[in-house]
């Protein structure tokens, strides 16, 4: 006679389970579900920002005076995570005074600078000097050493973009405070001159050892930037000494739309923070629209058919996860006629 044991009851195999560590994949709703709904576009008016970021400029308080910073927080606070501005990127307004400084520190993350408002104030990025005006770049990349000083007239407001909910998610996220040390050897900006804005380039390898991306540049250079297949003209940021990617994981372009056109429908995998340096329109992306105006920042989510209207001739500077995407091979562009 075999006798076979009875099988276990439904808590005693929840308790086996539990006690080896293991989780039953069919009870998993993410696993089989319905896919997520798409993140939807934000946009933060500068005209509702400006009067926050006047009472965080007046705080006195150590806390914040140190890193004065605004950050964008996106629609989900449920989503794995949480928080950040887009899937991927975080970005955020920061804020300096005359005669305040932001003490050098450096950090895994690629982070970048784009100048919103005021002018006057420097980044000094692994000891080169980088100063900041309206509409300029500044490159903060992964591990390079950085501080902000504002020896100027007024308070300065940039936008920040950062790559730290990827390196969050990915566990890669590491900060280190000051004071300075192995300062690496940089060759000087006037080894590549400019020529750092191209409307194709090839696949970088490193970042790009110019920090400061001047307005006057970029704007020179989309101005002559043939049209896209979009109708828009573009230019993107690179690094001189390879023509890609200005850094690793996050792709930069300057994007000008003429005044009462509206660009090609275009879909991507990639997820994007706009900037409008100038001019006014709206955004199109799936079923909503986004109405913006000079200085608006507003988010553009993956996967979604999207165009652009300009009413006034307008330019965007755009901030991707393109690059993250591409080097993964799981980047996909495509344009209606």
């Amino acid at each position: 006679m075999i006798e076979t044991s009875a099988e276990p009851t439904a808590a005693q195999r929840r308790a086996a389970w539990d006690a080896a560590g293991v989780s039953p994949l069919w009870e998993n709703r993410l696993a089989h579900g319905a896919a997520p709904a798409p993140e939807r576009p934000m946009v933060w008016p500068w005209q509702t920002m400006k009067p926050l970021i006047d009472d965080a400029a007046a705080m006195n308080s150590v806390d914040v005076i140190e890193r004065r910073v605004l950050s964008l927080m996106g629609p989900d606070p449920t989503a794995p995570g949480y928080p950040f501005t887009i899937t991927n990127l975080n970005a955020g307004y920061q804020i300096l005074l005359p005669g305040e400084s932001a003490r050098p520190h450096r950090h895994s993350m690629n982070a970048l600078r784009f100048v919103l408002d005021g002018n006057g104030a420097n980044t000094v990025v692994d000891g080169k000097v980088c100063p900041m005006f309206e509409g300029d770049l500044i490159l903060t990349p992964g591990w390079t050493w950085h501080e902000h000083v504002h020896p100027g007239d007024g308070p300065i407001v940039w936008l920040d973009v950062l790559d730290a909910a990827l390196h969050r998610y990915l566990g890669t996220d590491a900060f280190e405070p000051g004071p300075v040390r192995n300062m690496p050897a940089r060759t000087p900006d006037a080894a590549y001159g400019y020529a750092n804005l191209l409307p194709e380039a090839p696949d970088p390898t490193m970042h790009s050892p110019v920090f400061r991306y001047p307005w006057a540049t970029a704007s020179a250079a989309v101005a002559a930037a043939p049209r896209g297949p979009d109708g828009a003209r573009r230019v993107r940021y690179v690094n001189p000494a390879t023509g890609g990617a200005t850094m690793s994981l996050l792709d930069c372009t300057l994007v000008e739309i003429d005044a009462g056109r509206t660009t090609a429908p275009f879909r991507t995998s990639s997820h994007a923070v706009c900037a409008v340096v100038e001019g006014t329109g709206h955004t199109q992306s799936g079923d909503a629209t986004i109405a913006w105006g000079a200085k608006d920042v507003f988010t553009l989510p993956s996967g979604q058919w999207m165009t652009h209207y300009a009413a006034k001739r307008t330019r965007l500077f755009i901030t991707t996860d393109r690059e993250i995407l591409r080097r993964l091979d799981l980047l996909e562009e495509s344009w209606k006629s």
